[in-house]
Order: C-alpha cells, then sequence, then structure tokens
C-alpha cells in the first residue's frame, strides 16, 4: 500500500478533493485507489492505493507531481486560482519515522548564518553569492567555507551573538515537527555546515536532541579566518545518518532528513522519506519527496500526524 499526503492551506475542500480521487483513479497509471481520508479537513488529505506492478519506491516523486499537476489543474480550469498543493507519496509501511536528521539554515531556520554575519562584515553580497552557487552544487563545499570564512577575518566575536538575536528566526513548522516526532520516541539530530554556535542554540531552542556542526575559530575576541577540521560537509551528514541507523537498530525506511542544499542531498537519497524544503534545484529534482509551498508542519501531515497530535509548547 502507498500514500499520497496532499497537503495545503486551508484550501483543499471536500469537493476538490473529492475530484482529485476520482482523476486519480480514471487516470492515474501508478495504481488503484483503495481509500480517501482527511487529516485535517481543508489542510492534509491521504489518497491510498495499492501501487501497479513495477511501481516502487523510487517512483514516489514522479507520481507526487503527476497528481499535484493534475490537482492544480482541476483548480485552473474550474476556478482559475493557482492551488499552492505540496504533495508526498511515499509507501505506507513505516510512515511514522523514528529519526529526524535535519539541516539548518535555510531549513530549520529562515537565514543563512555564514551570509548574515558577512553582513555585519560590509560583504555579505560577495559570501551570499558563494553560498548560493555551493548550495546549488556548483562549488566544493569545504573550499567554499574555507575561502568564505577567510573573509569574516577580523570580525569582533560579539557579531554571532548579534546575529543570533537580530537575524536568525526559527521556520515556521520547525518546533512542532521536532517536538512531536520526540513525544512519539524519535531521535532528533540538526546537522549542519553552518557554525556550532549558531547551531547549538538552534537546537535547544527546537528541541533537537543533538547538534552537529563546524566551529568557527576565534581569537582575541574575533574570528581568526579559519573553521576547525575537519569540515562538516554532505559525507558527515550522510555518515550520520548511517551512524545512527546502526547505533539505534533501525530499518532505514523509518528516518526522515530534510534539508535545502547540494550538501544534503547525500543525506536526503539515503533516508526512508528524503525531502527537500524549498529547495535548490538540484536536490529538489532529486529528492524522494519536496515541499515546495508549506511550512515545516507539512512534513508532521506525512508522517500522519493530524493537527490535533502535534506538540506546540
Amino acid at each position: 500500500m502507498f500514500i499520497a499526503t496532499l497537503i495545503a492551506d486551508g484550501s483543499l475542500d471536500q469537493a476538490l478533493l473529492s475530484e482529485i480521487a476520482h482523476q486519480f483513479d480514471q487516470d492515474c497509471t501508478a495504481g488503484t485507489l483503495t481509500g480517501v481520508s482527511w487529516l485535517d479537513e481543508g489542510w492534509a488529505a491521504d489518497l491510498l492505493f495499492d501501487p501497479a506492478d513495477g511501481v516502487t519506491q523510487s517512483d514516489c516523486a514522479e507520481i507526487a507531481e503527476a497528481i499535484r499537476e493534475q490537482a492544480c489543474s482541476i483548480v485552473q480550469e474550474g476556478f482559475g486560482l493557482d492551488l499552492k498543493l505540496d504533495v508526498v507519496v511515499q509507501p505506507a509501511a513505516n510512515r511514522q519515522k523514528k529519526l529526524l536528521i535535519a539541516d539548518m539554515d535555510s531549513t530549520m531556520i529562515t537565514v543563512e548564518c555564514i551570509d548574515e554575519l558577512a553582513d555585519y562584515a560590509g560583504i555579505k553580497p560577495q559570501i551570499a553569492e558563494v553560498t548560493e552557487r555551493a548550495m546549488r552544487g556548483e562549488l566544493d563545499f569545504a573550499a567554499a567555507l574555507d575561502a568564505r570564512v577567510a573573509l569574516l577575518k577580523g570580525l569582533g566575536e560579539d557579531a554571532i551573538e548579534r546575529c543570533l538575536a537580530e537575524r536568525v528566526r526559527i521556520t515556521p513548522g520547525a518546533e512542532a515537527l521536532v517536538k512531536t516526532m520526540r513525544a512519539n520516541g524519535a531521535e532528533t539530530i540538526l546537522i549542519s555546515g553552518g557554525f556550532t554556535r549558531f547551531a547549538e542554540p538552534v537546537a535547544r531552542q527546537i528541541g533537537f536532541a543533538r547538534a552537529i556542526a563546524n566551529r568557527l575559530m576565534i581569537a582575541d575576541g574575533m574570528l581568526d579566518g579559519t573553521v576547525a577540521k575537519p569540515i562538516v560537509d554532505s559525507g558527515t551528514k550522510e555518515a550520520t545518518l548511517v551512524e545512527a541507523i546502526a547505533t539505534l537498530g533501525l530499518d532505514p525506511a523509518d528516518t526522515l532528513a530534510v534539508g535545502d542544499g547540494a550538501n544534503d542531498l547525500a543525506m536526503i537519497r539515503r533516508a526512508g522519506l528524503g525531502v527537500a524544503f524549498h529547495a535548490k534545484p538540484i536536490v529538489a529534482a532529486a529528492a524522494g519527496a519536496r515541499i515546495d509551498h508549506g511550512d515545516l508542519s507539512a512534513l508532521l501531515y506525512a508522517l500522519g500526524y493530524a493537527r490535533d497530535r502535534w506538540v506546540v509548547a
């Protein structure tokens, strides 16, 4: 059994859901519809289907996009409106994951910390361009990080605390996602190619069990332009996921990884449910699932948690 979770912004009414289900049943070659149920009326619903012969988990992203395009076409033709809809397709088994491993910058928080630090040094455009290229997979991550950190040499250490207070904002839905998963027994790891001075307080605020990130080197109250080695990069993220699976004795299908940049791709591909969140094109194209419109609470729907089961305090 597979599940297609439709996640909208409150505009998914019963008539539209019924039409989407009807079109799926009539036109979809991915499988046979067996059930339709609300998670939260207006916001999220599940289509359950038996996959056709030859359909596997590797087809989930393609099936999700076909459903999304069909639904948007129904709304456009019937109402002349754009439907902001995310669709996640996955096997029904192992839906409620037991491990979350998540990127920080532009995923669990709304900014890239190194770009915001660079603003205090007056060089944000210069560094932000390199960050964008690295996240798109156009540059070697470690080399790009070293080059950017070198440009911050001489910036006062106090800029870190100022940046935390003035610039860093938690992505909507992040706390509910992490706290709900932990309340249901999941392990949660924040892993970032950014810096411990941001990742550790962010992890505490959101509720992660632990945080892994790079360490900025500081001397005499100023950044010295280097970062401790080895650098936390794509390989570190994947290895952390693999190690956690082994340590916890999990089925890989019980894992969720989420991120937005090229250095998240390896862990996204390895996880049972790998999600590209408002991601760069290279990541969105390769991930098994993607969230383009909703916030991080969309992942709670994907895991089968209705709103009345969310932990929000």
